[in-house]
């Protein structure tokens, strides 16, 4: 007996060794790496976040905006910068063209309940310096080019990303001329798409993998992804209805999507390893006898499965809204929020074209709603513009997703727990140094 405990601790003794001499050589690596970029990085500031809510948030976007960035930091430089969670460099991008979002964005793995962090951003006072992170998400539009229209069908050519389209008069449903038939963005958790043409609306890409997807789609007979591939499937239904978050607005008992327009242009604002985006101007948009310009920008963050949508409006419309499709198998939730807590729009059952659970989902600010109604297609939740802006976030969350939520009341606890986090959003403060 003696002696299988002395063969015993003699084992755990050799592991334990082991296991000391691996972690002080990460902890020298991490170290190392550390002072690797402080000479790189020479100047820094440092900015502080806390975390209001009691309950533990991950994948955490800090976004700090340019105009506080340049106003207490004059020589900062956002095209060589990093940003650290103390020694460990931390996921990050500047974003310079999207019209929300311009400034710095992290992404904190992270922040425990009711905790505050010293985040430092170094950075090199003059060139480029760029970092490369695992891209956790994706904004991309492709169109074919070297063909032509006949009959508002496009015949021939090839599909090529581009950046900006202005989409031509021929164009229409169903022109084999878009890619998927619209712009895409994604993150790690799930894709979406809006139809460019008179339909606009938002449909869904469920994902079985945390990888980008957007690339590979619609290009092997257009219109596969309606069927499974490996990384997953369009899940939704759109049709007449609001599939997930289409902008409309409510009249005469109808939610009227952004049909009749003079013309429409959407470009890519942002395709980052952390934050994607994209632009898209409705010119002439003749509703409920009214002629409106919108700008709508929508745009994602990596570990969420957000859409924030934000609408600038030319003109004063009676109410922005937006909803869901109505399907036979589901059930509706909705929440009109509280103080520190946005309210809700939402329906989980078997509402994906492969007959899976999945929840949808509007969010909003308690002081933005007007009513929850509801047309023939769609479930819809009215909000009133307040100086000349409409917001509200919308989400899709398949139960077929990796480690995806699988239940009613895994979604429920979800949705409570989002509204929460968009009720109290991170609090950041930039301390010049």
């Amino acid at each position: 007996m003696l002696l299988l405990l002395m063969i015993v601790n003699k084992s755990f003794r050799w592991h334990l060794y082991q296991a000391i001499c691996l972690l002080l050589v990460v902890m020298y690596a991490s170290t190392a790496a550390a002072q690797d970029l402080k000479r790189t990085y020479p100047r820094s500031f440092v900015v502080e976040v806390n975390n209001p809510l009691n309950l533990n948030r991950t994948d955490v976007m800090v976004f700090l905006e340019e105009d506080k960035i340049q106003n207490q930091l004059a020589g900062f430089n956002p095209d060589a910068f990093v940003v650290l969670d103390g020694s460990t460099e931390i996921a990050s991008q500047y974003n310079k063209q999207d019209p929300e979002k311009r400034g710095i964005v992290a992404i904190l793995p992270q922040m425990g309940a009711g905790q505050t962090k010293k985040l430092t951003i170094r950075y090199k006072e003059s060139g480029e310096l760029k970092r490369n992170y695992t891209k956790r998400t994706q904004a991309e539009l492709s169109h074919k080019v070297g063909g032509r229209f006949e009959n508002r069908k496009y015949i021939g050519g090839e599909f090529k990303n581009v950046d900006l389209l202005r989409v031509p008069d021929e164009h229409t449903d169903h022109s084999y001329f878009i890619r998927y038939e619209g712009p895409g963005w994604e993150s790690d958790k799930v894709g979406y798409r809006f139809y460019l043409d008179w339909r606009n609306g938002v449909d869904v890409f469920g994902k079985k993998t945390n990888e980008m997807v957007l690339q590979q789609v619609g290009l092997d007979g257009f219109d596969s992804y309606h069927e499974m591939q490996p990384w997953g499937m369009d899940i939704l239904k759109v049709g007449k209805a609001l599939g997930v978050g289409s902008l409309a607005l409510f009249h005469e008992g109808k939610a009227v999507r952004v049909d009749k327009t003079d013309s429409i242009a959407t470009r890519i604002t942002e395709n980052g390893a952390v934050y994607s985006s994209i632009t898209t101007n409705y010119w002439g948009w003749k509703v409920a006898g009214q002629t409106l310009n919108l700008e709508s920008v929508i745009g994602i963050h990596a570990g969420s499965r957000l859409t924030h949508q934000l609408v600038n409006i030319a003109g004063n419309p009676a109410n922005i809204s937006t909803g869901l499709t109505k399907t036979p198998h589901t059930k509706l939730h909705t929440s009109r929020g509280s103080e520190g807590e946005w309210g809700y729009l939402a329906t989980w059952g078997k509402q994906t074209l492969n007959e899976d659970n999945a929840g949808l989902a509007i969010l909003f600010r308690p002081k933005d709603l007007i009513d929850f109604t509801e047309d023939e297609h769609s479930h819809v939740v009215m909000l009133k513009p307040s100086a000349g802006q409409a917001e509200y976030y919308y989400l899709a969350a398949w139960e077929l997703e990796k480690e995806g939520i699988t239940t009613e009341a895994q979604f429920l606890e979800y949705l409570n727990k989002t509204a929460k986090e968009l009720g109290q959003p991170i609090n950041l403060n930039l301390i010049a140094k």
